[in-house]
């Protein structure tokens, strides 16, 4: 396809329909559409908080935020590194999720370690779903914890998918599971029908930065 196709309006419809844009390396102008036999999802009521980390969550060592600095954090999952030697986050995709955050459509959650970036994650939301793109850090732990504090606003503003696309080690201790994408496709349908906000009344992510406790509490079991 080509980059002047990739708009706001194309992506949402793209979620609406289960697919998604990549691209084959961060220099690269192209994008392509991926449609996967299995889905990775993390089930909201399932979601699992391993120990160690919920004592990093509880401790309060990161300040959270939300939607303070998105473009600051799509910048972090782009970049390269020694384990992620190349990125599916190119000019065009940064331009254009840049746009649906302008539009309210795309969300970021920072952790903060004193007053520089430590690590976030940024996704996607549409009616009740959660579309979650990519997580950084550069201090250990901080996109986790961001993940904690995301699942607990998710819970919060009454959202009943977090799609993470694929499934790997790292996700699958917090309960992510493959689906296949039939059943993906019902599940996503039925959320796009149901109201949820990112902005629950009365969430705060301050007090959730200063205690953690409401935000372990996003788990039913812990691990």
């Amino acid at each position: 396809m080509t980059t002047a196709e990739l708009t706001p309006a194309l992506i949402l419809r793209a979620y609406s329909c289960g697919l998604f844009p990549m691209a084959e390396g961060k220099a690269e102008q192209d994008v392509f559409w991926v449609d996967p036999e299995t889905r990775g999802v993390i089930p909201l009521d399932d979601f699992h908080v391993p120990r160690r980390l919920a004592r990093t969550v509880r401790a309060g060592r990161f300040r959270i935020t939300v939607d303070r600095d998105f473009a600051r954090v799509v910048r972090g999952c782009a970049r390269r590194t020694r384990r992620r030697p190349e990125s599916w986050i190119n000019g065009p995709i940064f331009e254009a999720y840049c746009a649906l955050h302008r539009q309210g459509h795309a969300h970021s959650v920072e952790a903060w370690l004193d007053d520089a970036l430590a690590g976030g994650l940024y996704g996607v939301s549409l009616g009740a779903a959660f579309f979650g793109e990519s997580m950084f850090s550069v201090e250990r732990d901080a996109s986790k914890v961001a993940l904690v504090h995301l699942v607990a606003r998710l819970r919060a503003g009454g959202f009943t998918l977090l799609d993470t696309q694929f499934v790997t080690s790292h996700l699958t201790r917090f309960g992510a599971v493959e689906v296949p994408r039939a059943r993906y496709l019902a599940q996503l349908q039925d959320a796009l029908t149901r109201p949820a906000t990112v902005y629950p009344a009365g969430f705060s992510d301050a007090a959730l930065s200063a205690s953690g406790e409401a935000s372990v509490q996003a788990s039913t079991e812990m691990s």
